[in-house]
């Protein structure tokens, strides 16, 4: 290991490796200020080098190794000798032991204090290698690390749970939850950092009558978090979010909303809680908003790479470029329809344009654009706060959901009056809304002459590309999926093995498959006509139009996504 006196510095050893310009980085340490021992960070969080290249310069700086970590799996045996919570605590992550030596993969090894107190804690020498610290971190919250975290929580509940008993059934107090159950604050920790590295976006937590479920929703699916938690650990844990949310931890018999925020790993994250009544205990849910993520995504967020089909996305754009009218976009909750118009608005907001929306919630924040949350407690509904915004002089509005009369009449008369209006509804295809508006009250013509396009869309997972594999068609498959096997026989259709990297689902993301009826003038006077669906469909398709369906179908065909999953969202055509 090289010495202090004839060690590069940091920004030396990034300029050899080319990772960054010299007077880059003394320009970001001149703009941002620095602290000793700060420099990579500075310069990760600059946006001027990865994590990646930092570890791999600070491990040439040092002398020492690098590894990846990308296919390192933890030991099991190092769970039995070592506590998970101080692996987490230095960070660490132990790789291999040999003759009394233990090497470990470090972010750090600068931090002389902290690894000569790991050499006293464990009692053995170490070997040092350097890995990135999301590594690090994503090999300690993965797999076998994280179960064994959560028995040792589990553990420790159970041991104040006894005692509780021992004492007589209480009422648990906010001072209570604090002092009493600090343990059901790690246990809450780890389940929300768990659901952050599995890039979930609810947590479910459910009381059964023989013990406690805690389940993520990835891509879409519900899959279980962990083992099963003693259901002793139920009313803490709802206890402790209560707390958390600012709710009534006494109340136990009617549903309860609240939200609050946590800064983890440099990111604020908020969360949504919805508790109801269950049978067993409380049932809860958690939405997950990274908003940091969110806002970075956003950045990048363009209509081509949602999934649209060529042909879709030119009509799509075509539409939000008129300078007047409605854009509806269609399709049940969770279908990314609010992604769609965010991408629409990312593309279209220029400085010349003033761009109001009202949203319940306003979960993705743009810059630039006015964004109003809905309020329905203190008088604020859609309808009135819509009225308001047209005082306001806008270009282009969006109306996060039209759910009532007054907001599609406020809506129409908008799109009517010069605006471009973007909105949602709530209907299963491009045309059932227009019975849903007719349902409403609304008056056909002035809906139908406002309308410059409608797109249903649905959200269909993409295969994991890290385990992804060629299959041929299942006979028994191809007649559930409505499929001519004698036509199809011959084609490679793909599906994922399941690994590490999908959490053993084969799936990774998701992409929109769209329907997009495009609203001519033959169109709109078939619709006015009260014509047949079945007529009009064929019309729109002769005119080019891809049903959901066959927007599905030519994903699988790419290799994007499998017949059971498109299955899953959209009915079988025979085709």
């Amino acid at each position: 290991m090289q010495t202090k006196f004839d060690r590069p510095s940091l920004i030396e050893v990034l300029v050899r490796q080319q990772a960054v310009t010299d007077s880059a980085a003394h320009e970001a340490i001149s703009t941002r200020g620095n602290e000793a021992g700060e420099i990579g960070p500075l310069l990760v969080s600059a946006g001027l080098i990865t994590d990646e290249q930092l570890a791999q310069a600070t491990a040439e700086q040092y002398g020492l190794p690098y590894d990846s970590l990308s296919n390192v799996e933890v030991d099991p045996k190092f769970y039995q000798s070592i506590p998970v919570k101080l692996m987490q605590r230095y960070p660490f992550v132990p790789i291999a032991e040999q003759d009394g030596v233990l090497t470990i993969a470090v972010a750090d090894p600068a931090n002389l204090l902290a690894l000569d107190e790991l050499e006293l804690l464990l009692n053995r020498s170490l070997r040092l290698v350097v890995s990135p610290r999301p590594a690090i971190q994503g090999a300690l919250g993965r797999g076998e690390g994280a179960s064994h975290a959560l028995r040792e929580l589990e553990a420790e509940y159970r041991s104040v749970l006894v005692k509780e008993d021992e004492r007589g059934e209480e009422i648990l107090t906010a001072d209570q939850v604090v002092e009493d159950q600090s343990p059901a604050v790690k246990l809450m920790d780890t389940i929300l950092h768990s659901a952050l590295q599995r890039r979930a976006s609810d947590i479910h937590i459910e009381a059964t009558d023989q013990a406690t479920l805690v389940k993520f929703r990835i891509d879409g699916i519900l899959l279980p978090a962990m083992d099963q938690l003693d259901l002793k650990v139920h009313a803490p844990l709802v206890s402790r979010l209560k707390v958390m949310s600012d709710l009534d931890i006494a109340e136990r018999r009617v549903p309860q909303d609240g939200r609050f925020r946590m800064r983890i790993d440099r990111r604020t994250v908020d969360f949504r809680v919805s508790i109801l009544p269950s049978v067993f205990g409380e049932s809860v849910v958690i939405r997950i908003l990274d908003r940091d993520s969110i806002t970075a995504g956003l950045a990048s967020l363009k209509l081509d790479r949602l999934g649209f089909n060529p042909e879709d996305l030119k009509r799509f754009r075509r539409a939000i470029l008129a300078p007047h009218g409605m854009v509806l976009v269609t399709g049940p909750t969770g279908s990314g329809k609010t992604t769609t118009l965010y991408a629409a608005i990312a593309e279209l907001h220029t400085q010349e344009d003033k761009l109001i929306t009202i949203e319940d919630p306003v979960e993705y924040q743009l810059p630039g654009v006015v964004q109003i949350p809905v309020n329905e407690k203190k008088g604020l509904t859609f309808a009135r706060g819509l009225r308001s915004i047209l005082r306001h002089d806008p270009d282009k509005i969006m109306v996060g959901e039209i759910r009532d009369a007054d907001t599609a009449q406020i809506a129409i008369q908008s799109a009517l009056t010069g605006h471009l209006v973007f909105t949602t509804v709530h209907a299963n295809h491009v045309f059932d809304v227009m019975g849903r508006f007719v349902s409403m009250g609304i008056d056909p013509y002035n809906f139908i002459s406002a309308l410059n396009c409608v797109l249903a869309q649905r959200l269909v997972r993409t295969i994991c590309p890290t385990c992804r594999e060629p299959v041929k068609l299942d006979h028994e498959l191809a007649e559930e999926s409505g499929l001519d096997f004698d036509r199809y026989r011959d084609a490679i259709l793909f599906q994922g093995r399941g690994c590490r990297e999908c959490h053993g689902t084969g799936y990774r993301g998701r992409k929109c498959l769209t329907e997009l009826l495009n609203l001519t003038d033959e169109i709109k006077e078939m619709l006015l006509a009260r014509r047949p669906v079945s007529e009009i469909r064929y019309r729109a398709m002769t005119d080019g139009m891809t049903t959901l369906r066959q927007s599905a179908l030519i994903k699988v065909l790419r290799g994007e996504t499998t017949l059971r999953e498109i299955n899953r969202v959209t009915f079988a055509e025979r085709s």
